[in-house]
């Protein structure tokens, strides 16, 4: 989810993309984020919200804890990834 979302904010905020229209695109990609992964994963989407309800929860929920780290971050560098690899930061 990480990696779409970085990749509508990367061409939401691009040169090329219409002016003003950012804050609609990138509000939709979070609210279907949102739509998509909660009923399947129960994700928060923030890292940091997940910690403070693991260290509460404790036990399985701190043990699961790395994931919603390292998921978001592969997935923020898999997105900057293709889009140098797609040629849109030559703007």
């Amino acid at each position: 989810m990480t990696f779409m979302f970085l990749l509508i904010i990367l061409g939401a905020t691009s040169k090329k993309a219409p002016a003003g229209f950012a804050p609609i695109a990138i509000g939709l990609g979070l609210t279907l984020i949102h739509l998509i992964s909660i009923p399947i994963t129960n994700t928060s989407v923030n890292p940091a919200r997940s910690t403070g309800v693991a260290l509460y929860q404790g036990g399985w929920a701190i043990q699961q804890l790395w994931l919603f780290w390292v998921a978001p971050i592969g997935g923020a560098i898999l997105a900057g990834v293709v889009w140098r690899w797609l040629g849109k930061d030559d703007e």
